[in-house]
């Protein structure tokens, strides 16, 4: 008998190679999976019966090329070995994750159910499908490589006989199982901290045990907290730290005197916010003959008192900077220091490192000096006081004010002339009772004082960093602590430069063009709705400023060089430039450069933190507030779009919160991520990024810190009124 021929298809060539990729892509795509052919029919969406015939015919040709393997009942599996990539873990919903890898371009996508029980934070395996046509590339998690977080902070649920906690971290998409001998005596609703116990596996929950009880929920003390302990904030200081910091001599012996540069005698005074407790900088201001001024600006000497290797250094260095949460700071130094004996206090004389500038009347600046001096401040200014004699003119020192103030705005016309871009966000602080509670969201105003202050910490800043870098000819430069702000990486730019367009404005994302291009658009858009929401987009198509022993230069405020000199009470980098310059002005040779790198990049780490953790309590009080307004109608302007919602900023109190796709009325709406808006299928309504809405406060969840908003049109505002 003659062996039977498998009858070849008779579909045309090109029609066979369409099958071949899309049968790879599939099989590829699921490497862990193995398909009969008529699941691969089913996969793929084929109903026509030919296909039935068409696709074992290509998946043997497929195996005979070993791209794929026949198994023994009859499906076939990819031989496809996919790249594996190691990232952490941003679970944004409870549908999806990306996994971000620095060694990557693109994020990957992976879905829930492949990540494996991997939780938000987890660094993680990741194998990698190809990306398909338009798409970010696909992949799921082999392997859970690190566990970040052992401890979370949520709201626990008592039943009789076991708990659940709800973690507060809104990426955490699991709820904690917690046995009933495990909940340390808390109460349902109780703001708790837990230990994970258990990881999760197949379909069981993870699981834990109660460790703090922090209060009720929805108590301020409970809450802010909860927001501490969910960021791994310190409490409290430990015993022996505050031990040595109480064995810290006050008195200024005539030796350190000797060592200094004696400003005891130069007028000196501090400007700060009225409730400020710490004051790490002054101002000396004296004219000279010649018609030149003579501008000090003198910084608490942290390193005089905090010396390396001792306890308070190793609690600094792990805390690396302060936290203002919304009502409390979390202090790098303990009060003995930082409000004790290291605050410029007035009428008291205080140790202060120095960067002293010979400035001509049109703010050039002649002649700079570098060490530590000695000060003795005149005078204790709130914000509040030197704008009124920068005003008025009048009032005690209002003239040196006066031209303090002229340099500053020169200063900062050349930095603006010279390629800076002018990022200054509205920030909001809280009128607060005695309980805590927010009365009112009140927008920061930034004045002339302000901005007095900020533009010579800049140029202090700025010319500490230059003075090192400078110092050594050739490539070889002396090791030294850099703040750097890289150049925005040109996707995000044309990205946020299509969104401009759609307000009538022209982005130019040239390195060259760019400065100019933002600082003009930034102008334009001053005082109008948008403003605050273009602002927010300009800054996340930025890079972010980090610090780093590699001087690469700082492009939002267009230094060659530029570092943290100014704020060593909050700030642990500011220690290391003190204790660096000091060594170079006293001849030594150049630090070791891997050990400073490895605490600016935990200095960097520490600060996000920090930024979070405010962020986190802003958010809350924000909430808060806004549960106390339901009944009012909104201005707003819409600030994200997103496939479940829209993202709204109320102008008035510069919260944030979203209408959700499922709660518009009169159709369904669809997310157009190109246009940045949402459509309604039939009726073609559109709602934009940019676009002015009017909302109410549907729905308000302290636990999530999350506000649910509305859209209100005009026949419905009567209902409102």
């Amino acid at each position: 008998m003659s062996k039977k021929r498998k009858k070849k298809p008779s579909k045309p060539a090109g029609i066979q190679e369409k099958l071949r990729a899309k049968i790879l892509n599939l099989l590829n795509a699921n490497i862990q999976r193995a398909y009969t052919s008529k699941q691969v029919v089913r996969k793929l969406g084929f109903k026509r019966k030919d296909y039935n015939r068409e696709i074992p015919y290509v998946l043997g040709k497929l195996e005979q090329e070993g791209k794929i393997t026949a198994l023994s009942h009859g499906a076939y599996k990819s031989n496809h070995e996919p790249e594996v990539i190691i990232g952490r873990v941003d679970h944004v919903n409870p549908r999806f994750a990306y996994v971000v890898s620095e060694d990557e371009e693109h994020d990957i996508y992976v879905r829930d159910r492949d990540l494996k029980n991997a939780f938000d934070g987890d660094i993680v395996k990741v194998a990698v499908s190809p990306a398909k046509h338009g798409k970010r590339p696909e992949g799921k998690v082999v392997d859970i490589v690190e566990r970040t977080r052992e401890q979370l902070v949520g709201r626990i649920e008592v039943s009789p006989r076991f708990a659940f906690v709800v973690a507060d971290n809104r990426k955490i998409h699991q709820d904690i199982f917690i046995p009933q001998e495990k909940t340390n005596k808390a109460a349902h609703d109780d703001k708790v901290i837990i230990k994970i116990t258990q990881w999760p596996s197949h379909d069981k929950s993870p699981e834990g045990e109660v460790i703090q009880v922090l209060g009720k929920s929805g108590e301020n003390e409970a809450e802010i907290h909860s927001i501490m302990a969910e960021f791994d904030l310190p409490f409290e200081f430990p015993e022996h730290v505050l031990g040595a910091a109480e064995d810290i001599k006050e008195e200024i012996s005539d030796e350190d005197i000797r060592k200094r540069k004696d400003f005891r005698d130069t007028l000196t005074f501090t400007i700060d916010p009225a409730d400020a407790k710490d004051f790490d900088d002054a101002i000396s201001f004296k004219t000279l003959d010649n018609g030149n001024f003579e501008v000090g600006v003198h910084i608490a000497d942290v390193t005089h008192y905090v010396l390396p290797e001792t306890v308070i250094e190793k609690e600094a260095l792990d805390r690396a900077t302060s936290v203002y949460l919304v009502d409390r700071t979390v202090p790098m130094l303990p009060e003995r220091l930082s409000n004790g004996l290291c605050s410029l206090r007035p009428n008291e004389d205080k140790l202060t490192f120095a960067a002293v500038f010979e400035m001509t009347p049109d703010a050039q600046v002649t002649k700079e000096w570098f060490g530590r001096t000695i000060i003795h401040s005149d005078r204790r200014f709130a914000y509040e006081d030197a704008q009124e004699r920068i005003d008025s003119g009048e009032g005690d020192l209002a003239q040196e004010l006066v031209q303090l103030n002229k340099l500053a705005l020169e200063l900062r016309k050349k930095r603006f002339q010279t390629g800076a871009v002018n990022f200054e966000t509205t920030e909001v602080r809280f009128k607060l009772d005695e309980n805590g509670k927010p009365l009112g969201v009140i927008p920061k105003v930034r004045k002339d004082a302000h901005k007095l202050i900020e533009e010579f910490m800049l140029l202090a800043n700025k010319q500490v960093a230059t003075f090192i870098y400078k110092m050594r000819e050739g490539k070889e430069k002396n090791t030294f602590v850099y703040r750097t702000h890289d150049f925005p990486d040109p996707e995000k730019v044309n990205t946020f430069a299509t969104f401009a367009r759609r307000f009538g404005h022209e982005i130019k994302v040239d390195e060259e063009s760019i400065s100019r291009s933002l600082n003009k658009l930034l102008s334009n858009i001053e005082g109008k709705p948008e403003e605050n929401v273009s602002l927010q987009l300009a800054i996340r198509a930025m890079s972010k400023a980090k610090y780093t022993t590699h001087a690469i230069g700082h492009f939002g405020l267009a230094f060659a060089h530029y570092t943290h000199f100014t704020s060593p009470i909050r700030r642990y980098p500011d220690m290391m430039v003190h204790r660096l310059l000091q060594h170079y002005l006293d001849n030594g040779e150049s630090a070791e450069k891997e050990a400073y790198e490895k605490k600016c990049e935990h200095s960097s780490e520490r600060e996000k933190r920090a930024a979070d953790a405010e962020r986190a309590s802003i958010k809350y009080k924000q909430v808060e507030f806004m549960q106390s307004v339901e009944d009012k109608i909104f201005e707003g302007v819409i600030s994200g779009v997103t496939e479940w919602g829209i993202f709204v900023e109320i102008i008035e109190t510069k919260c944030e919160g979203m209408v959700r796709l499922a709660d518009l009325k009169g159709d369904y709406y669809e997310f157009d991520e190109d246009n940045y808006r949402v459509i309604g299928r039939s009726n073609k309504k559109m709602f934009t990024l940019g676009d002015n809405v009017d909302v109410v406060v549907k729905n308000t969840d302290l636990n999530r810190r999350t506000i649910d908003l509305e859209f209100v049109d005009e026949q419905d505002k009567f209902f409102y009124e």
